[in-house]
């Protein structure tokens, strides 16, 4: 994964979601992160910003360069155009700015050795304007990528750095490089091995998104005119059964991890492949109490780190145990919650 791979999957997060259809109520207005709103719209609007203010510190180094990419609402809807500003390189102490798309994009370089990356938006609009009328005249899914030749960056998540309307990590593995980015990421985020592309929600479950682009009517799909949706459309059209398995993660999981043998709790030997009978307690929710008395085969033993054993169940007259074994999708209960049989 490079890091244009990782920024191009965040950049297109909230520009469309599912049915990804122009028409459907939720794509009716962009529903992007990171926006940088016009200063007379977020003068207006708690909790909108005119500005984003990247803030870092740098171990060494000889430059500092910064890549700002970002979107700008056109032609209505979730539609866009991408953009991308280079700044630098800059050295110790200096600093650079540059003025395009109705922003001004700042980069400067602290002889203390703070770095600061900002984005204004300079574009004049009216008073009183409404959130959508606001979105065509803003920046919207704003990342900062700030690059240093010759150094380091501290992680901001451990730092006193102060940032505005982005969410500062590491992302490379020599710490040559921090994100900004549009929502919380951990630092040295990662793309899915799994993944087959972006989604535009990948806050959402990929299986699930793939199987509901395949359940599209093909009057849903012709609807779509986004050359970049329509992309993700077939992307995600040509996955086959295979693929849509390989997204399962669990399939993987439960080969990994077959837990133990069997386990003595109180003098009662549990044991892969026995039958128990299911006692859930009055403290489980109503799901559980509902399978009070029923017969289960114990399919797994899994001992946590404080030593407590999880007995791991499928339902024995459920019409979809075999499926459940099979996918790894279990029922837990504590030993004191089944009767051995």
């Amino acid at each position: 994964m490079t890091l244009d791979d990782l920024v191009e999957s965040l950049l297109y997060e909230g520009y469309a979601l599912y049915p990804y259809t122009p028409e459907a109520t939720k794509n009716a207005t962009p529903t992007p992160f990171g926006i940088v709103y016009p200063s007379a719209y977020a003068a207006e609007c708690a909790g909108a910003y005119d500005h984003t203010r990247l803030e870092c510190h740098a171990i060494g180094g000889t430059t500092v360069r910064a890549t700002i990419r970002f979107l700008t609402p056109a032609d209505g809807g979730h539609q866009a155009v991408e953009h991308r500003v280079d700044l630098g390189p800059i050295e110790r102490g200096g600093r650079t700015t540059e003025e395009q798309t109705g922003a001004r994009f700042t980069v400067r370089w602290s002889d203390d050795g703070t770095v600061r990356c900002c984005v204004h938006n300079i574009t004049l609009v009216r008073p009183g304007l409404g959130r959508s009328q606001a979105l065509q005249r803003s920046l919207v899914s704003v990342h900062t990528i700030v690059q240093i030749e010759g150094g380091r960056f501290l992680s901001p998540l451990e730092g006193a750095a102060v940032s505005v309307n982005t969410w500062p990590v590491l992302v490379t593995a020599n710490d040559d490089a921090i994100l900004g980015a549009a929502f919380i990421l951990p630092d040295h985020p990662q793309i899915a091995p799994r993944s087959h592309g972006n989604l535009f929600d990948n806050t959402e479950i990929e299986e699930a998104l793939v199987l509901h682009v395949h359940s599209l009517t093909g009057f849903e799909r012709e609807a779509v005119t986004d050359p970049v949706v329509k992309e993700m459309l077939d992307r995600a059209l040509a996955l086959g059964p295979d693929d849509i398995v390989g997204l399962h993660s669990g399939l993987v999981e439960v080969d990994n991890n077959p837990g133990e043998d069997r386990a003595v709790i109180e003098g009662i030997t549990f044991e892969k492949g026995a039958k128990v009978r299911l006692r859930p307690g009055t403290e489980r929710d109503v799901y559980d109490r509902m399978l009070d008395g029923r017969s289960a085969t114990l399919e797994r033993i899994y001992v946590d780190y404080d030593n407590r054993v999880h007995l791991a169940v499928t339902v024995d007259d459920d019409p979809g145990q075999g499926l459940m074994r099979e996918t790894g999708r279990y029922l837990f209960f504590f030993p004191h919650e089944v009767q051995p049989l």
